[in-house]
Parts: structure tokens; C-alpha cells; sequence
């Protein structure tokens, strides 16, 4: 399993140098950077860390400051302090604020990854169990009332936690920044997780008071319910994509019906118009035959606009007897002539000027 390791300093050509040498340990540990106190605290929060390397001289927040905050909040990372500045004092100093290891400047890398290795190790002293439900196994530490920190690892959901068992009671536990209840709820709810078990307790401070049996009930409680939400989460988008899926077939087909009415309605205008040019095309060539050019036929067309009038006339002529309406001629007062033939929509013919309306009139009503 790698780790991630953070190493803190304000010079960073430093920082980069050390990156670059640490790379070939990447099977082992990655590197992550701070440049400086303040920058390496927001670092821990948001990342498992498993060990800290860090400058003692920085602006903002300090080395010595950032151990005290390491060792209050996150007593399992251990930190291995750098300086250039190296005394006893500053040696004895580091050393009781919870520094694991010191090293001064200048050194080689290949030392620096030494003692990071060799710290490392310590993690997992009491051994490594994978794929294990980490609350059959805790119940073992509680029954053996054993001293030790357990790292936790959740390959499936990228998530690392820790905790903290002093004489079989759960002290303590954290995820990044989060600790108390609250995070050893969230652990135990985990299942096929990875172990590794540091046979001493990093944590002094109780933050847990509950008993272990009762927070894992109430974890797998927790876990029951929040997979019955996703449940009824999967169900809720199952519902929706269905009816979705349903709006979109419906759509697909009114679109479809829509396309064939329109077909159908072009169709039958396409019916209609060659009915229509068929039906002048036989007055045209009726008028020609009959009268030839003198007919002066100028153009034919169909205008509904006359319906009333015509209907009116036929109506006044059945009155009288007069038999059925045939055809019609117009007098508008303008230059041409027109003719009126009733129908479904009424035929309009226009004539040129002086064209033999009495003849044109006989041989459209023959």
C-alpha cells in the first residue's frame, strides 16, 4: 500500500529537489508539498497522511508550531523535523514536542527516504489483515483489551481512517481532520477493509465515551439506512429515466404521426393542384379547339373569395327556375373580362379585352 507523505518548507527549490529525488521510492511512498505551516495544516485536512516532514524555521505557522497542532490533532502521523539550524537544545526541543526523527541540513536524500522507510514500517508492527470486517476484529482487541492504533484503509470507496484502542477501549478515532464518534461511526460502517495494526496507542486524550457495541450497532444502523436511501435514490432515477424514456417515445411518436399527416396533406395538395391543372388544362384546351386565340384566355385560377356571390346567384336563380348555374360573367369595370365557373371552390377565367364572351360562355356550358 503506498502512502502519502508531506513535506513542509518555505524554500522551494528545496521542495522540488526532494520531490525529485523521492520519486524512485514511489512504490513504497508519494510526496506531497507545503510551503509552509499554514499551507500544511488545509494539506492535512483534505488528504491521509502518514507521516509529516517538516522545516522548523517558515513564515506564518512555524515547525515547532505545526508539531504542537500535528501532535494534538492527528497524534498518529508521525513528524520528522529538518533544520539547518541544529543545536541541542533545538534537538531536545523537537524531541519532546513528538518529533520521531531530526535531520540536519544539508543531507542526502537517500537518507531522508531511510528514516522515512524505517518510520513507515512502525505503522504496521502488529501486522496487516485485508479484506476483514473491521468490526468482528475490534471486538477481538475489546475482549483482549489491547493497547494499539489501527489504520483502515477502504480500497472500494478511497478512504483511509484511524483508530485509537487503549486497554480494549476505543479511545479515540479520525478521518482527515474529522475525529471523535462521528468518524468511528463512519469507519465502522466499512466492510472487506484493509488493517494495519501499530502496537502502541498514538492517542492520549479520550474523545469517545460510548461503548464499542453500541457504536457498532448504531454504525450498521447508520449504514442500513444510508442504503436504503441510495436504494430508493436507484429506484427515483429508475422512475424518472422511465418516464423520460416514455416522454421521449411519446414524442417520438406524435413526431412520426405528425411527418405521416403531413404526407398525407402533401399528397393529397399534390392531388389536388394536378386535379386543379388537369381540370384548366381541359377549359384551355376546350376554348382553343373551339374558339382559338380569339378566346383570350389570360389565366385561370381557383378563388374561394366568390363562393357567397355565386352561391347567392344560383339560390335567386332556383327562385325564379331558372335552372342550374353554369357559368357566370363578370362585369368589374376593369379592362379584362372574367368568368366565373361555380364548384367546390369557384374557377376564375380572365380574358383579355373585346374577347367573345357569348361564345366562350356557349361553349363552356356545352
Amino acid at each position: 500500500m503506498i502512502r502519502d507523505i508531506l513535506i513542509v518548507d518555505d524554500d522551494q527549490e528545496m521542495l522540488l529537489s526532494l520531490k525529485e529525488g523521492l520519486e524512485k521510492y514511489g512504490e513504497t511512498f508519494s510526496v506531497l508539498l507545503a510551503g509552509d505551516g499554514e499551507d500544511a495544516i488545509n494539506k492535512l485536512k483534505g488528504n491521509h497522511i502518514s507521516l509529516v516532514v517538516t522545516d522548523l524555521k517558515m513564515p506564518r505557522i512555524d515547525g515547532f508550531t505545526l508539531l504542537a497542532h500535528i501532535m494534538e490533532h492527528y497524534p498518529d502521523i508521525p513528524v520528522i523535523i529538518i533544520t539547518a539550524y541544529s543545536t541541542p537544545k533545538m534537538k531536545s526541543m523537537a524531541k519532546e514536542g513528538g518529533a520521531v526523527g531530526y535531520i540536519e541540513k544539508p543531507f542526502l536524500v537517500e537518507g531522508l527516504a531511510r528514516k522515512i522507510m524505517f518510520t513507515l514500517r512502525n505503522e504496521a508492527d502488529g501486522g496487516i489483515l485485508h479484506s476483514v470486517s473491521s468490526g468482528m476484529f475490534l471486538q477481538v482487541i475489546e475482549m483482549e483489551q489491547k493497547t494499539c492504533t489501527i489504520r483502515v484503509n477502504n480500497t472500494l470507496l478511497s478512504k483511509k481512517g484511524v483508530l485509537f484502542f487503549r486497554d480494549g477501549k476505543l479511545l479515540d478515532a479520525r478521518i482527515n481532520g474529522a475525529q471523535g464518534e462521528a468518524a468511528a461511526l463512519q469507519i465502522l460502517s466499512w466492510d472487506n477493509v484493509t488493517l494495519s495494526i501499530q502496537n502502541e496507542c498514538l492517542q492520549q486524550k479520550k474523545n469517545i465515551y460510548g461503548d464499542l457495541q453500541a457504536i457498532l450497532l448504531e454504525a450498521m444502523r447508520l449504514k442500513d439506512e444510508d442504503q436504503r436511501r441510495k436504494e430508493v435514490r436507484r429506484k427515483e432515477e429508475a422512475h424518472k429515466k422511465a418516464e423520460a424514456s416514455k416522454r421521449e417515445e411519446t414524442q417520438k411518436r406524435k413526431k412520426a404521426a405528425s411527418r405521416i399527416e403531413d404526407e398525407k396533406k402533401a399528397k393529397k395538395e399534390n392531388a389536388v393542384q394536378k386535379t386543379e391543372g388537369s381540370f384548366f388544362d381541359t377549359i384551355k384546351v376546350k376554348l382553343e379547339n373551339e374558339i382559338g386565340e380569339r378566346a383570350g384566355v389570360q389565366k385561370i385560377y381557383l378563388d374561394n373569395s366568390w363562393d357567397s356571390f355565386i352561391s347567392l346567384i344560383s339560390e335567386t336563380g332556383k327562385f325564379f327556375d331558372a335552372g342550374k348555374l353554369k357559368t357566370c360573367y363578370l362585369d368589374k369595370q376593369e379592362p379584362n373580362d372574367f368568368i366565373i365557373i361555380p364548384g367546390e371552390k369557384s374557377t376564375i377565367i380572365t380574358l383579355k379585352p373585346n374577347s367573345p364572351i357569348e361564345r366562350i360562355m356557349e361553349v363552356l356550358n356545352s
